[in-house]
């Protein structure tokens, strides 16, 4: 249950700050600066996946990020897991992929406002913008992923249940060393 609250908080945020830069950015202001040129509220709309890569149009996208949310889904019903790590992991994960998916079937594609600018310049004589512009469910699926990778073991690895553990302990204890205050037998001697 405590994965669908994690789904609920991060798609009604996201929401809500899409709706915010769409009203605040989208009609002409297009840009908030925050933190000089570092960070920014710059409105776009991504019509393609990651990095604006377009895979075929509106409807081809739409239909994959359909297919690999309902995807993740099915893992997730197949896999459940009583674990923070694994709840908090696949919450941000679907939590996002909900957020850009309502955008995708709403608008034909997805808000983006979330800015760092670190470096936009030339590289071995190519320009180039180091950080996408990015929304909350961006974040949301990133941070996921990076529980995932830091709790591995948490996440994916099958505990061990404490009767499987109490069966594999050693049925038979060693005998007990004779103590020194007991007499020991004499040595047989060889004939």
């Amino acid at each position: 249950m405590q994965i669908f609250l994690i789904i609920a908080v991060i798609v009604a945020l996201d929401q809500a700050t899409k709706f915010f830069a769409k009203i605040h950015l989208g009609e002409g202001v297009q840009q908030i600066t925050l933190i000089s040129d570092w960070l920014k509220f710059t409105y776009t709309e991504n019509s393609g996946i990651a990095f604006g890569i377009d895979l075929g149009g509106r409807a081809v996208v739409t239909t994959l990020s359909i297919l690999a949310t309902i995807g993740i889904c099915y893992y997730l019903y197949r896999t459940q897991r009583d674990n923070g790590y694994y709840r908090a992991a696949f919450g941000c994960i679907i939590g996002g992929a909900f957020g850009n998916l309502i955008d995708r079937i709403v608008h034909g594609q997805v808000i983006d406002f979330i800015h760092f600018d670190l470096y936009n310049g030339y590289v071995w004589g190519k320009y180039v913008s180091v950080f996408p512009i990015f929304n909350v469910a961006d974040t949301a699926i990133t941070v996921g992923v990076l529980i995932m990778f830091v709790f591995y073991k948490h996440i994916f690895e099958d505990p061990v249940p404490e009767t499987l553990a109490a069966d594999s302990a050693p049925a038979v204890e060693p005998p007990a060393e004779p103590s020194s205050d007991a007499p020991s037998e004499p040595a047989k001697q060889p004939n």
